[in-house]
């Protein structure tokens, strides 16, 4: 077991610039205590530059793989290292814990670090609280700060991927002002801009953007295709299916996955049967995943369009569908993002 491995060997290991760091060992920084989060405090600057940025790059990969582990204690500690490459990652972890407290970090982060990737991250980081606003689920006062930091970054970066991802992070918003700086950033002809606008058409859960994202399927560029599939998603576009399953013969691989997600979003007729003739053909280990989350998110979809096809005369339905024996599940859905937002040409 991970947790019968000393914690002084690990961080022997960890410091030990000559051997390679045995990879049953990352497991072991999990669910740290705090007298061992205190400990790797004081070691952390003596590891290796290159080991600490490997480090994160595997924790970050492996907490993706294994849910069960956390490696919060880790990324809070490593979001204050020097290097930028390790502040990046570890936001990119810290993300997976809507760790609230962080929000004043990430807006200094956004407002003073000096790597624009490092503020990318952090923008990114802030949309996920916007989202949280918006559902009431953080202070509204909270929400509208952030926002503000948000449109200031889009107003002043100097950097365009700063600027790109604020956009994309207060897309969520439902503030009136943003609709025109889609909008605008959409007609601006510049591809990267186009491709945050989409985005953030997906985001906005706006049907205004419907016409729009339809239209884009058809982009010759690869990266707009693939981010106009993943926003029929989103915007659950009943009128994209047909042109979806035609672009799981795409020759990108991106807009092939988002095609894939967007179908198990979506739904409809010839849409499992798509999915299925699919998996059916692939080979490849990542695909042959992508293809099966899709389709128990498709029967996800499917129970909630049957549902939604109930009529009670004379009183409003509830929602509450624990007397019904039409469709009965074990378990909840666990809903999982399939799709790797760093993977398309213009989101790296």
């Amino acid at each position: 077991m991970m947790s019968e491995i000393p914690f002084e060997n690990l961080l022997d290991s960890l410091l030990d610039k000559k051997t390679r760091l045995p990879p049953r060992y990352l497991d072991r920084l999990s669910d740290l205590d705090p007298t061992e989060i205190e400990t790797l405090e004081k070691k952390w600057e003596n590891i290796p530059l290159w080991r600490r940025q490997a480090l994160m790059e595997d924790l970050e990969e492996l907490g993706r793989a294994d849910t069960l582990l956390s490696f919060e204690a880790v990324a809070r500690k490593a979001i204050d290292d020097n290097d930028p490459k390790v502040r990046s990652v570890a936001i990119r972890i810290l993300n997976e814990y809507e760790p609230k407290d962080l929000v004043p970090k990430y807006i200094t982060i956004l407002m003073k670090d000096n790597n624009a990737d490092v503020r990318a991250e952090a923008a990114l980081a802030l949309g996920h609280f916007v989202y949280l606003g918006e559902l009431e689920e953080l202070p509204k006062g909270t929400q509208q700060e952030i926002e503000t930091f948000l449109l200031k970054t889009i107003d002043d970066d100097q950097a365009k991927i700063v600027r790109r991802r604020a956009l994309e992070a207060v897309s969520f918003s439902s503030r009136e002002d943003v609709p025109a700086l889609i909008h605008k950033s959409y007609d601006s002809g510049d591809k990267e801009w186009m491709v945050s606008a989409i985005f953030g058409m997906g985001r906005s859960a706006d049907r205004r953007w419907n016409d729009d994202v339809m239209l884009m399927l058809e982009h010759k560029t690869p990266a707009i295709r693939a981010e106009a599939a993943r926003a029929a998603g989103e915007l659950e576009i009943k009128e994209t299916v047909l042109e979806l399953i035609e672009l799981l013969d795409d020759i990108d691989d991106d807009v092939r996955s988002a095609s894939i997600w967007s179908l198990s979003q979506i739904g409809g007729e010839g849409v499992r049967q798509s999915l299925e003739r699919l998996l059916e053909q692939v080979e490849e280990y990542d695909e042959i995943n992508l293809l099966e989350a899709a389709l128990d998110n498709l029967a996800f979809t499917e129970d909630l369009e049957l549902y939604s096809l109930f009529d009670f005369p004379g009183e409003e339905f509830n929602g509450d569908v624990s007397d019904l024996d039409v469709l009965e599940t074990d378990e909840e859905f666990p809903y999982t993002n399939a799709l790797n937002d760093d993977e398309e040409e213009f989101r790296d």
